[in-house]
């Protein structure tokens, strides 16, 4: 069977033969892919042509929704792709952080959506202030690039790998076009034509490419981003393609690397820190037959326990099940096909001229519901590096499969220094109970890893541990990992906008952003606005309310009431030596008397008072000043309505400006309501 393309609105057949896929079990021919042929540029041009306007029309909201019901359709359907899964030699458990893990990224980046507005761009940061009377200010507009997104993913994870980069640039509202590993993508195609069929996303914002993708990135332009998860080799001659470097093209490069997991001096064997390590090795060993771009490659451990190290190893690991990933009882699948066991195999060579091996042997071990001659089967192996200062080929080399090396350390120091060696990597963990070694191992090694997992007995029951990426955080390292970042929240979509400084007068910035910014025309509301639903509201509207001046019975009220006696508001004898001349004014209550000022009792269609983003008490108010309320309409964000729920609603973000009888600011906070839709 011939994979096919979905490019320029259609499924096409590939030309020809190409390239066969192998099921790792039985080494049988699964299909073939070929990207001969391609207009490429064509392909680029559909996606900038199609796909982009279509997504730039939605809001963060739309985007997010839109997230949301693929991963719910996903989740449906999903039980189709653990049965491909197999064939590329992963177990049940192998193929649930594969397909489950992309699907719940997929949910993740649509939660995503509840911190951005219902806007097709965002308003990043704070306003500057730029001139004395704040006429002219300047803000950052994130828009969506004009281009397309190119990922060019690895084949261990044929659909997390998808997933988690489809999930950020269609939430930024970019489109993509997927190139997935020419050893597994008859995984990704069977994914991609169901979301195809979906009808969920609109044309033109999910594109196909089955091959090598010889030329795919020839017609790249300045609007486009590149992403690339595989070989640091083969990274490095991508970064460096003429039209990347031309255009500027951001590249974004996730690559193998050699992560470290360092045991603590204090993780004794009996510790439940040795035992979570001894754990967290062999799990990263044995998981995806070690295929695993953050799997651990080095154990750092102390000098003195490398023999009752490797003794755990040995027994957890003779402990695991090699063979068929269907049959009952297997632990541990193939390799993804013979070629890549065979490499695998030449670097275990390599790296024994100094490191031996003292875990395993490539020659004689039992492989369970299969043929061991034609399957990609290999057992974990752990070789031991005495010298690892002298012997650098473990900081060197890797062997991407179930392969790991050991290595000693005299001090925290050296332990540092060891895992510092690999020249950067995707993630690095410490097993320790003792903070002082946690620290300062975070500190001397943070800038050469992308991520630290401290693990010790108070985490490890929720722990995720050392090999998994979570969508929250970054994915990526420096040196040798890439230097690149995928997912960490709201800091991945920022790959696929463009921060624009844009200056001007606050009235004509609010009206481009959509956000109030102070100093902005205001429009004076004729009625109150809690009386108004959240289509009426107009950003900038304003509630100018009534006045109070303070007497010092509502600070000592306020005092018995809250039960904050702080000195600056009840003992005027001792302000001696502070910035205040008399009784304050408890900021709380500044915030409290404001509300009592600007809400209406009676009801209406604001539900609930949502939260405080933000608050600041900017001067002192003291009894006999006399204070008011400047309420505005700073930023609305719809919401869908929910199940069970018989309302639609949306937040509506209002500016609470509390002023003196002289007009200036003595506190300023941002609040949220929930206001109904009519």
């Amino acid at each position: 069977m011939n994979l096919s393309h979905y490019i320029l609105g259609q499924w096409t057949p590939q030309p020809g033969d190409g390239i066969p896929q192998y099921d790792a079990v039985t080494g049988e021919v699964i299909c073939t892919s070929s990207s001969e042929g391609l207009d490429f540029a064509a392909i680029a041009d559909y996606g900038r042509h199609v796909g982009g306007p279509a997504l730039r029309r939605m809001s963060f909201q739309e985007r997010g929704r839109m997230l949301k019901a693929l991963a719910l359709y996903l989740t449906d359907i999903k039980e189709k792709y653990y049965l491909l899964s197999y064939r590329t030699g992963a177990t049940r458990s192998d193929s649930w952080i594969d397909i489950d893990g992309g699907i719940g990224t997929l949910f993740a980046y649509a939660s995503l959506r509840r911190k951005l507005p219902d806007t097709p761009w965002y308003v990043d940061g704070e306003q500057a202030k730029l001139s004395r009377e704040g006429t002219f200010i300047g803000h950052h507009l994130m828009t969506p690039k004009h281009g397309v997104a190119i990922h060019i993913n690895a084949f261990n994870f044929p659909i997390w790998g998808m997933l988690e980069k489809l999930a950020v640039n269609l939430l930024a509202g970019v489109p993509a076009i997927v190139k997935p590993s020419e050893l597994t993508s008859f995984l990704a195609e069977a994914m991609v034509r169901d979301i195809i069929a979906s009808g969920i996303l609109p044309e033109g914002a999910l594109q196909l490419v089955c091959g090598m993708g010889i030329g795919i990135l020839d017609p790249v332009g300045p609007q486009d981003v590149v992403t690339f998860t595989g070989s640091a080799e083969t990274g490095r001659m991508l970064k460096t393609h003429p039209a990347i470097i031309e255009h500027a093209v951001p590249f974004n490069m996730e690559a193998d690397s050699l992560n470290a997991a360092v045991l603590g001096a204090d993780a004794v064997p009996g510790t439940p820190e040795f035992d979570l390590f001894i754990k967290e090795v062999r799990r990263e060993m044995t998981v995806k037959a070690g295929q695993k771009c953050t799997a651990i490659r080095r154990a750092i451990v102390p000098a003195h326990l490398m023999d009752a190290v490797q003794e755990a190893l040995h027994h957890a690991l003779v402990q695991t099940t090699i063979g068929n990933p269907r049959t009952e009882g297997v632990r541990m699948g193939a390799l993804v096909n013979r070629a890549q066991a065979d490499e695998v195999k030449r670097r275990v060579e390599l790296l024994s001229q100094h490191s031996p091996v003292v875990v395993g042997n490539l020659v004689e071990f039992e492989v369970i519901g299969a043929d061991r001659r034609k399957g990609a089967f290999l057992p974990p192996i752990v070789l031991r590096n005495d010298a690892p200062f002298q012997y650098r080929d473990s900081h060197e080399v890797e062997a991407f499969g179930p392969v790991c090396t050991l290595m000693p350390y005299l001090t925290i120091e050296e332990a540092v220094a060891l895992a510092n060696m690999g020249k950067g990597s995707l993630v690095s963990s410490i097993a320790t109970y003792d903070t002082r070694t946690a620290r300062e191992y975070v500190f001397g090694s943070a800038a050469h890893h992308g991520r630290i997992l401290i693990l010790n007995r108070d985490s490890a029951k929720e722990s995720t541990g050392h090999g998994s990426p979570m969508p929250l955080l970054v994915h990526g390292g420096p040196g040798r990992a890439g230097g690149g970042e995928e997912m960490g929240g709201l800091r991945g979509i920022k790959h696929y906008l463009q921060r624009t400084a844009i200056q001007g007068h606050p009235t004509i910035i609010t009206a481009i952003s959509g956000v109030y910014q102070q100093g902005a025309q205001q429009t004076e509301a004729t009625v109150h606005p809690f009386s108004k639903y959240f289509e009426e509201l107009e950003i900038g509207e304003t509630l100018t309310t009534a006045k109070h001046t303070v007497t010092e019975a509502d600070i000592v009220n306020f005092a018995n009431l809250s039960g904050d006696h702080f000195y600056a508001h009840t003992d005027v004898t001792a302000l001696e030596g502070t910035p205040f001349t008399q009784r304050v004014a408890h900021g709380y209550w500044v915030l409290s008397k404001a509300a009592g000022l600007f809400v209406q009792a009676k009801k209406g269609p604001v539900l609930l008072n949502y939260g405080l983003e933000e608050c600041r008490f900017t001067k002192p108010v003291y009894p006999g000043m006399t204070i008011g309320v400047r309420l505005t309409v700073k930023e609305k964000v719809a919401q869908e309505k929910r199940n069970g729920e018989d309302f639609r609603k949306g937040i509506v973000k209002w500016l609470v400006d509390v002023y003196d009888e002289t007009g200036e600011t003595v506190a300023i906070a941002t609040i949220l309501t929930m206001v109904r839709m009519r």
